[in-house]
C-alpha cells in the first residue's frame, strides 16, 4: 500500500461473510502491521467484531482468504488460532463467573507440576505478575463474579495477554474501563507494540484512535470503506466515511421548558453490608425536574451505579435516607415499589441485566408491562405484536422482524430493545446507567436525540456516563460523586472537561 509500511503480520483477502437474511462481511480486505495499532472503525453492523471472530477463528465457515505471515491460514477454533499466535479480547466477556480470576486467565491452559496436577502456586504467581502489569490490586482468588463490569475486562485483557500473541486484537476494551485504567491499558499497548506486536483496535471513542492509531481501516454495511495511515486523515473525516455524513450534523440538544419536581432525593446513604457501620453512599441529595436531564458523572468506584440501583429499589432496607415523587415522600424496599411509582431504569449492562437474549423482541419488550397483553388471564399475542411493531417503528430498531433473538441484534438496537421495554410502563423518571456503553457513533446520536425527545414529553432522566464529552453534551445538569459522595454540582454554563474531573478526583487539596 505504502512503501514504508512495516511487515504484515496478518492479511485478510476478499473476506465475505452469510447469516440467514444477512450479508454481514461483503469482499472485505485489512491488513495488521507489525508493532503497530492497527484501528477498525465502523457502525453497529459494519461488519467489525465478524471480521474479528474470522481473524481469531470463531467462525471458519467464510469465503476468501486469511494469511498469517504471508502463509494462507485456516483456523479450526479459537484454541487453534491461538497456538499460532493470535488472541482476541472480546467485547461481550468471556469469563467463568463462579472461577477466580486466576482460573479465568489459565483456563484450559493451567501450569502443570512434575506429578502431572495443576500448578496453583505457579498459576497464582503468575497472576499477580499480570494483574501488576495492569496496576490491579484484587487477589487472584477473588471469584469472577464478585467483581464489578471494569474489573471483569481487566481479567479478560489479563487473559489475552498470557496467551503472549504476535497479533493482540482488542474489542472495545475500555468500554467498561474508568479513565485511570484506561491510561493503564494504553501504556500496556505501545509497551506491546514496541515489542513487535501487531495491535487490531476497535472502539467506537474517536479520540482513543486520535490517540493510539497508526493505521485505520473503515467498514460501512459490510463493506470495505478506505484504509490509510491515522496521520493521513482526521477524525471528522473517518466518521463522515463511517456514517455518509458529516459530523456537525450529529445531536444538539434543546433546552425544554422546566417543570414540577418529579424527583428529590434527601441525604440518601447506601449501608455496606460487607463493612459493618460504612457506607457506599453517604449523604446525597439531588432533584431533578420534568423536562430535565441530570448527568451524574464520577470515576470508577465513585458509586453511581449504586446511586441508581439504591433509586430503584435494588439494595431495599440497606438505603437510609428521603426520596420524594411529585412531593411525595416514598419508600422502594424492591424494584416493583419503584416501577409502580413510575420510575423505569436503564441498565449498565444491558446483555445481562437489560436483555433475554435468547428470547424474541416481543418477548423482551413485553416483558415489564405483561399485565398490559393479558385477556382473560392469557396473553394477547395480537396485542403485542401490533405493540411491539409500533415501538420497533417509532424507534427504529433495525431488525427483519419482532420475531428476532435479541441476541442477534447489534448493540445500538439492544439498547432501544431495553428502552421499548421501559417505555411501555409509560414512567415518569427514567434512570439510564451508562447508556450508550458499546454503541457506535450514530446509535449514539439516535439514543440522545430519544432522550432529548423524553424530555421534551415532560420526562425527568438521570443519566449515568463516564465519558466527559457525551454527559456535558446530554445534560441539563450535572452532580459529580467521588467515593460514594456527592463533590460537586454544574449548571450547564459551568460545563467543562477540567471542572468535572478536578470534581470527581479524590484527595483533592
Amino acid at each position: 500500500m505504502y512503501e514504508s509500511d512495516p511487515e504484515i503480520l496478518l492479511e485478510a483477502r476478499h473476506i465475505s461473510k452469510q447469516f440467514p437474511g444477512v450479508l454481514a462481511l461483503n469482499d472485505v480486505g485489512f491488513k495488521v502491521y507489525a508493532g503497530k495499532v492497527n484501528a477498525i472503525v465502523g457502525e453497529n453492523g459494519a461488519g467489525k467484531s465478524t471480521l474479528m471472530n474470522i481473524l481469531s477463528g470463531v467462525y471458519s465457515d467464510y469465503q476468501g482468504e486469511v494469511l498469517l505471515c504471508g502463509r494462507p491460514v485456516s483456523f479450526s477454533g479459537t484454541a487453534d488460532a491461538q497456538r499460532q499466535g493470535i488472541a482476541m479480547i472480546h467485547q461481550e466477556l468471556n469469563l467463568v463467573p463462579y472461577l477466580s480470576i486466576a482460573q479465568n486467565i489459565f483456563l484450559g491452559r493451567e501450569p502443570l507440576n512434575a506429578l502431572g496436577l495443576i500448578d496453583f502456586p505457579q498459576m497464582k504467581r503468575d497472576t499477580v505478575d499480570l494483574l501488576e502489569r495492569l496496576h490491579f490490586d484484587e487477589s487472584p482468588e477473588k471469584l469472577v463474579i464478585d467483581l464489578r463490569p471494569g474489573q471483569q475486562q481487566i481479567v479478560e485483557i489479563a487473559k489475552a495477554l498470557s496467551l503472549q500473541a504476535k497479533v493482540l486484537i482488542m474489542d472495545e476494551p475500555t468500554s467498561s474501563l474508568s479513565e485511570k485504567e484506561a491510561g493503564i491499558l494504553f501504556r500496556l499497548i505501545r509497551e506491546l507494540t514496541e515489542n513487535g506486536v501487531g495491535v487490531v483496535y476497535i472502539t467506537h471513542k474517536m479520540n482513543e484512535i486520535s490517540l493510539l492509531a497508526d493505521y485505520v481501516t473503515v467498514l460501512r454495511d459490510g463493506c470495505f470503506i478506505e484504509a490509510c495511515p491515522m496521520e493521513q486523515t482526521s477524525v471528522d473525516e473517518l466518521v463522515r466515511k463511517m456514517v455518509g455524513r458529516e459530523r456537525k450534523d450529529f445531536f444538539i440538544k434543546r433546552q425544554h421548558r422546566l417543570g414540577e419536581c418529579l424527583l428529590a432525593v434527601k441525604d440518601l446513604c447506601l449501608r455496606d453490608p460487607l463493612r459493618e457501620g460504612k457506607y457506599r453512599l453517604k449523604d446525597i441529595s439531588f432533584e431533578v425536574y420534568a423536562g430535565q436531564v441530570l448527568g451524574i458523572y464520577g470515576l470508577m468506584g465513585a458509586g453511581r451505579t449504586e446511586l441508581m440501583e439504591a433509586l430503584f429499589g435494588l439494595y431495599g432496607k440497606q438505603v437510609e435516607g428521603r426520596v420524594f415523587v411529585k412531593g411525595r415522600q416514598v419508600k422502594f424496599n424492591n424494584t416493583n415499589a419503584a416501577v409502580a411509582e413510575g420510575l423505569a431504569l436503564i441498565p449498565e449492562d444491558r446483555k445481562t441485566e437489560g436483555l433475554v437474549l435468547d428470547m424474541s423482541i416481543e418477548q423482551n419488550t413485553t416483558l415489564a408491562s405483561l399485565k398490559n397483553f393479558l385477556k382473560h388471564g392469557l396473553l394477547s399475542f395480537k396485542k403485542e405484536r401490533a405493540t411491539v411493531e409500533e415501538m420497533r417503528s417509532k424507534l427504529e430498531i433495525k431488525s427483519y422482524s419482532g420475531l428476532q433473538l435479541a441476541s442477534q441484534l447489534s448493540g445500538g438496537n439492544q439498547q432501544k430493545v431495553v428502552l421499548s421495554k421501559w417505555l411501555l410502563t409509560k414512567p415518569g423518571i427514567v434512570l439510564l446507567d451508562e447508556p450508550t456503553r458499546g454503541i457506535d457513533i450514530h446509535s449514539k446520536n439516535e439514543i440522545y436525540k430519544l432522550m432529548d425527545d423524553l424530555a421534551g414529553q415532560g420526562m425527568a432522566l438521570v443519566v449515568v456516563s463516564s465519558e466527559l464529552p457525551e454527559i456535558m453534551a446530554v445534560s441539563d445538569k450535572i452532580i459529580c460523586l467521588c467515593e460514594g459522595r456527592l463533590s460537586g454540582r454544574f449548571e450547564r454554563d459551568e460545563f467543562s472537561e477540567e471542572a468535572l474531573l478536578k470534581a470527581a478526583l479524590p484527595d483533592k487539596a
